[in-house]
C-alpha cells in the first residue's frame, strides 16, 4: 500500500479554508493511489508559532488576540468538526491521520490533538498531547492516556504520538505493547536531532514511522493575522523547514527528508516487514524482560471526554 506525508501549510488561523485545502489534498493523493495520508501537528488551523516569539507578561495582550482567533477556528468534535474530512476520507477510500487544535466543552480550553480517520470515514481515535512543550502550555491543556492507543484501520494498526511525545520512552512503549504497525508522528520539529529520533524509533519499534511537519514561510501568513508585522517581519524567513520523512521498520528512510519544500512525500509500505524485523528485536516480546520491567498506564480519562470510542 502507499502512504503519503503532507508537507503543505494550512491557511493559517482559517479553519474553513484549511478544510477546503485538506479535502483538495486528499483528492490529489487519491489520484496517486495513496491509501494513507498523514498531516502535521496542529494543521487545523496552524501551529501557534507565536508562543516562541512573544514574551510572557509583556506580550500577553497580543497572545490573547491570537488565542481568540485560534479558538474561533479550532475543531469542535462535539459538533462533528471533522465531518467534512471524514466524508472526504470515505469518498477517496483513504485512511487519514491529522493534527488539529481541539476546543474543549467549555469553549475556552484548547488541546493539541491527533485524529485517526479510517477509510470508511469513521473516527477511530482522537489523542490529546499529554505534555505541551515549554511555552506551548500558554495555549494547550494537558491530555491523558485514555486515548494513548493503537487502532485497527484499513491499512494496518496505527497509533499517533505528537511531536515531543516521541521523546517520552514510556509513551512510546505503551503503543509498542499494542502491536503497532504504523507510528504517525505529526510534529512542528525538524532538523538533524528530530530526524535521528525518527530513525531510532523505527529501529526500536519495528514499525513504519512517518514524521510529518509543516513547511512554513512568513509569506504564508495571511495579512489579516493579528500582529503579523511584529511576529514575522522578514517576508523571506523560513519559519519551519518541514523535513517530512518515512522510515521502514528497523531500517533507513525510504522517503525524505523533504527539506524546505512544499508538496507530498510518498512511500510504498509493506506491513509484513514489521513481523520480519521483530524476529531479531521485539521489545515487547522475546526481547522484553517482564520479570524485571513492567509498565502501568493509567487509561482513566482525566478530563470530560468528548470522544471516547474504540
Amino acid at each position: 500500500m502507499k502512504a503519503c506525508a503532507i508537507q503543505q501549510p494550512p491557511v493559517f488561523l482559517n479553519l474553513d479554508a484549511s478544510m477546503e485545502k485538506a479535502i483538495s489534498l486528499l483528492g490529489e493523493a487519491a489520484k496517486q493511489g495513496v491509501n494513507l495520508v498523514v498531516f502535521p501537528e496542529a494543521w487545523f488551523p496552524g501551529y501557534p508559532t507565536w508562543v516562541w516569539r512573544l514574551r510572557p507578561g509583556e506580550d500577553f495582550g497580543k497572545s490573547d488576540d491570537l488565542f481568540v482567533r485560534l479558538c474561533a477556528n479550532a475543531i469542535n468534535l462535539s459538533k462533528d468538526g471533522l465531518a467534512p474530512l471524514q466524508e472526504a476520507a470515505k469518498d477517496n477510500g483513504i485512511v487519514v491521520v491529522v493534527g488539529h487544535h481541539e476546543i474543549g466543552g467549555n469553549g475556552s480550553t484548547l488541546f493539541n490533538s491527533v485524529a485517526i480517520i479510517d477509510a470508511d470515514g469513521t473516527l477511530r481515535n482522537n489523542h490529546r498531547k499529554t505534555m505541551p512543550t515549554n511555552p506551548e502550555r500558554m495555549v494547550w491543556g494537558f491530555g491523558d492516556a485514555s486515548t494513548l492507543k493503537v487502532v485497527d484501520t484499513a491499512v494496518g494498526r496505527i497509533g499517533g504520538l505528537i511531536c515531543w511525545e516521541n521523546y517520552m520512552p514510556l509513551a512510546r512503549y505503551a503503543l509498542y505493547a499494542q502491536h503497532i504497525e504504523i507510528l504517525a508522528s505529526p510534529t512542528w520539529d525538524s532538523g538533524a536531532g528530530w530526524l535521528a529520533t525518527m530513525h531510532h524509533i523505527a529501529r526500536e519499534s519495528g514499525a513504519w514511522v512517518i514524521g510529518c511537519s509543516t513547511p512554513l514561510e512568513a509569506k504564508d501568513i495571511p495579512e489579516d493575522v493579528p500582529h503579523r508585522d511584529i511576529l514575522f517581519p522578514d517576508p523571506d524567513e523560513w519559519i519551519s523547514d518541514g523535513d517530512a520523512v518515512i522510515h521502514e521498520p528497523f531500517g533507513p528512510a525510504v522517503a525524505g527528508p523533504m527539506h524546505r519544500e512544499k508538496g507530498m512525500l510518498f512511500a510504498d509500505i509493506d506491513i509484513s516487514l514489521c513481523q520480519r524485523v521483530r524476529r531479531r528485536l521485539d521489545v515487547v516480546g522475546h526481547y522484553a524482560r517482564p520479570d524485571l520491567f513492567q509498565l502501568t498506564v493509567n487509561q482513566q480519562p482525566q478530563q470530560p471526554a468528548i470522544f471516547n470510542k474504540e
